[in-house]
């Protein structure tokens, strides 16, 4: 289903639309209309909203006026874009996907939405999410079934199902997505685009949500450039986020294009157990270690000698649904996901002393695979074990699940707390997104984009030379 139309200013780069707007070629109303009437045309088949933002078009002419006297507000001015909905937007409620929340509107806007608005950035919407973000199939209560552009049969994958599907139906250029467990990057490789899971605390976030202690939130984007973009307005410090680095006010996009030579890549092929990866995804792994070695890095498989990072994650998630859980009284508990009070009641019940021994597996997991880093710059891994489920197909043993189907190839750089991003590789032969996963060292972000635009830049080379090649073919035989 997805097409990209290219005389659609809906379906432009972020980057594209900035240069459109410093030489007037075209303004934030067009867009934001352009945007709009996309999602009137698309998303009633597609389901990828929570909530729309009526002031959108009124942001986009104060946005307009700006750029018409020269004074653009900030770094996105007039950019349209999305928040998940587990972030909070002021003057708007945040449902998390759930029966169980209130549809009060909230008082302040999440740091992240705050600092989307003072850069200029437009919100047209929020996006929807598994319910409290806690699995990786694209549906909830709440809201239902998103699907995924690509094939409407599809799930989008989650938690952050809604950006997603916006991002690859080109519902604008940038959407916010948050990750514990994967939740960026499983859905970016699903439809196809870029996913950063920015280093831990990198981009502040409140109200603390269930999985507090992994969970960052990042962007999602048809380019590794835009993403860089998006991080740069949002990665700034706020005091209401105890856990959030001291401020670093940079342009990520600064050395992106830097390439990857002399980088030392290390494959891994066991986070701490065996991890499935079908061949669309084995292919798409040899794929980018080519390219990557082509570009002039040293590429070899290596293992950190991580412990059973499946066991321990396990437990992480577990015990934060549990918790969730017992914040709603029991006679509601029923309008919760099946699947979620599944979960919650296989772990209620661990001992205080055993969670204590899997937070310090955690902490030894973060210390290996810093060790792992003082010999390679960049890990390179698959993002997901297969292609997308069906959508709305129930999940019938959601613990084993996570480790088999959904999230075996993410949830290690959530406990390690590294910068992780899912680059796209084009589609594979069902049609279907293909992509990798490429990790660094804590708070090198920097490595993972540029080594993710190295990756874009060749895949974009390859294809408009396929694009030379049929055009050349056809015109020699004489086809119409």
């Amino acid at each position: 289903m997805r097409r990209v139309e290219h005389d659609d200013p809906a379906t432009l780069t972020a980057e594209a639309l900035l240069a459109s707007y410093r030489s007037h070629a075209l303004s934030p109303v067009e867009v934001v209309r352009a945007v709009l009437e996309r999602v009137d045309r698309l998303n009633p088949a597609i389901n990828a909203f929570a909530l729309m933002v009526p002031g959108a078009l009124e942001a986009a002419r104060e946005s307009e006026g700006r750029w018409a006297a020269g004074r653009p507000a900030g770094l996105l001015d007039g950019v349209p874009c999305t928040v998940k909905d587990l972030v909070d937007l002021a003057g708007f409620p945040t449902r998390r996907g759930s029966h169980l929340t209130s549809d009060e509107p909230m008082a302040e806007d999440a740091p992240l939405a705050a600092a989307l608005k003072s850069s200029g950035a437009i919100i047209i919407g929020k996006t929807t999410t598994t319910e409290f973000g806690w699995k990786s199939p694209g549906d909830c209560p709440l809201h239902g079934v998103t699907r995924n552009p690509h094939n409407l049969a599809y799930s989008t994958g989650g938690s952050s199902s809604g950006a997603g599907a916006a991002g690859a139906a080109c519902f604008g250029p940038l959407h916010v997505g948050t990750d514990a467990g994967g939740s960026i990057r499983i859905p970016a490789a699903w439809c196809g685009l870029v996913g950063l899971k920015p280093s831990f605390g990198r981009v502040p976030q409140w109200p603390a949500g269930a999985f507090a202690n992994v969970s960052c939130a990042g962007p999602m984007t048809r380019t590794v450039r835009d993403a860089a973009l998006m991080l740069s307005a949002i990665a700034r410090h706020d005091p209401r986020d105890p856990l959030c680095l001291p401020d670093d006010p940079r342009d990520w996009r600064s050395g992106i294009e830097d390439g990857v030579a002399g980088m030392r890549v290390g494959i891994i092929a066991n986070p701490g157990f065996a991890a499935p990866i079908d061949a669309e995804g084995a292919f798409a792994l040899d794929d980018a270690a080519t390219l990557l070695r082509r570009m002039g890095a040293d590429v070899q498989l290596a293992d950190p000698g991580l412990p059973d990072t499946s066991r321990v994650f396990g437990r992480v998630w577990g015990v934060a649904l549990a918790r969730l859980v017992e914040t709603f009284p029991e006679e509601r508990r029923p309008l919760l996901d099946p699947g979620l009070l599944q979960v919650a009641a296989a772990e209620k019940d661990l001992p205080a002393t055993e969670f204590l021994s899997f937070e310090a597996t955690r902490i030894l997991t973060a210390h290996l695979m810093a060790r792992f880093h003082q010999r390679f710059d960049l890990a390179l891994c698959p993002t997901v074990p297969a292609g997308p489920p069906l959508a709305g197909v129930p999940t019938a043993d959601p613990l084993r699940a996570l480790w088999t189907e959904w999230a075996p190839w993410t949830f290690l750089f959530n406990l390690a707390r590294q910068p992780a991003i899912t680059v796209p590789l084009g589609p594979g032969r069902d049609g279907l997104p293909r992509s990798v996963q490429i990790a660094a060292g804590q708070y090198r972000d920097d490595l993972v984009l540029r080594a993710a635009r190295a990756i874009e830049r060749e895949i974009c080379a390859q294809a408009a030379g396929t694009r030379r090649g049929q055009n050349s073919g056809e015109a020699g035989s004489g086809d119409p």
